[in-house]
C-alpha cells in the first residue's frame, strides 16, 4: 500500500488558457507588422516621386539652355553655334567631296564647236538637281531639266551656256549657266586602205593628214603614196581632195589641206 501523503489533499490549480485574447494579441501583432509595411511602402515610393521629380527638372533646365543657346540673335539674325561645334568644328562639318571631273585637255570653250557623241559638263549655280554630265545624243541635241531637248551640236560651249541661261530665265531668278567639254568624241576622222590600223583616229586641233596617217600606224608596205585622197560630205555631196603623201615629207605640201570631223583618209 502507498503511504498516505499530506498534499495529495491541497486543491489543484488550475490554468485556464484564453484562446481569444491570444488570437487578438496575434492579430494585434500581425497588424502592426503591417503598419510598419505600410509605413516603409509610403516612404519608397515618396522617395521614387522625389527622384522622378528631380530628373524632370534636370530635362527640362537642360532643354531650356539648348533653346537659349540656339536661339537667333535679333541684330543679325544668326544662330550661336552649341558647344559642341566650337570644341569640335572640324568633327560636326564633313570634308568636301573630292571633283575627280576634269575637263578635256586642250578645248578651247569660246571656239571649239560641239558635236555629236560629245560629253558636257552643265553646272547651274546652287542648283545641283539642274547640273550634271550629258552626252550630246547622235541627233545633236542634249536634254535638260525643265528646258527638255535643246541644241548642242554645232554651238560652242559658251554659247550652249548662253542658251541655257535664257532657258532658265523662266524659272530661276538670274541663272549663272557653265558649260565644259569633258569628252571629245565627235573630232573624229577614219582612215581606210594601207595604214597600220584601220579605223577611227580622235583628230586635234590642227591635225595634218601626215599627222591622221601617222596616227594610224602610218603605210604599209604595199601602199600607193600617189594616190592617197580625202573624203569629205558636205550638204549631202561627196568631195575627193587628194593628197600629196611625198610632198607632204618634204615639207612640200601646197595644198594646205585642213581636215575636218568626220572626214576620211583613203589609203590605196
Amino acid at each position: 500500500m502507498t503511504p498516505w501523503n499530506p498534499d495529495d489533499n491541497k486543491p489543484t490549480e488550475i490554468i485556464v488558457v484564453d484562446k481569444t485574447k491570444g488570437a487578438e494579441l496575434s492579430r494585434m501583432s500581425d497588424n502592426g507588422k503591417s503598419h510598419a509595411a505600410c509605413r516603409w511602402q509610403r516612404k519608397s515610393n515618396l522617395m521614387r516621386h522625389l527622384q522622378t521629380g528631380i530628373l524632370l527638372a534636370g530635362i527640362s533646365m537642360y532643354g531650356f539652355s539648348q533653346a537659349s543657346q540656339n536661339k537667333p540673335n535679333p541684330q543679325t539674325g544668326t544662330v550661336a553655334p552649341s558647344s559642341a561645334s566650337q570644341i569640335a568644328p572640324n568633327a560636326a562639318s564633313p570634308a568636301p567631296a573630292e571633283v575627280t571631273s576634269k575637263p578635256s585637255a586642250g578645248v578651247d570653250n569660246a571656239h571649239y564647236i560641239i558635236g555629236a557623241e560629245d560629253t558636257l559638263q552643265v553646272t547651274v549655280w546652287k542648283e545641283p538637281s539642274l547640273s550634271g554630265t550629258i552626252p550630246v545624243r547622235p541627233d545633236g541635241m542634249i536634254s535638260l531639266v525643265l528646258i527638255g531637248d535643246l541644241q548642242a551640236a554645232g554651238r560652242t560651249p559658251m554659247q550652249l551656256s548662253e542658251d541655257i541661261t535664257t532657258k532658265l530665265k523662266k524659272y530661276i531668278q538670274d541663272p549663272n549657266v557653265s558649260v565644259l567639254v569633258m569628252g571629245v568624241n565627235s573630232q573624229k576622222i577614219f582612215l581606210v586602205g594601207e595604214v597600220g590600223h584601220v579605223g577611227p583616229v580622235m583628230m586635234t586641233a590642227g591635225m595634218t593628214p601626215l599627222q591622221a596617217i601617222a596616227a594610224a600606224g602610218g603605210l604599209t608596205p604595199y601602199a600607193n603614196s600617189k594616190k592617197i585622197y580625202i573624203l569629205r560630205g558636205e550638204a549631202g555631196k561627196q568631195q575627193k581632195i587628194p593628197f600629196n603623201y611625198k610632198q607632204a615629207l618634204k615639207g612640200e605640201d601646197t595644198q594646205s589641206v585642213v581636215l575636218k570631223p568626220g572626214d576620211t583618209i583613203v589609203v590605196p
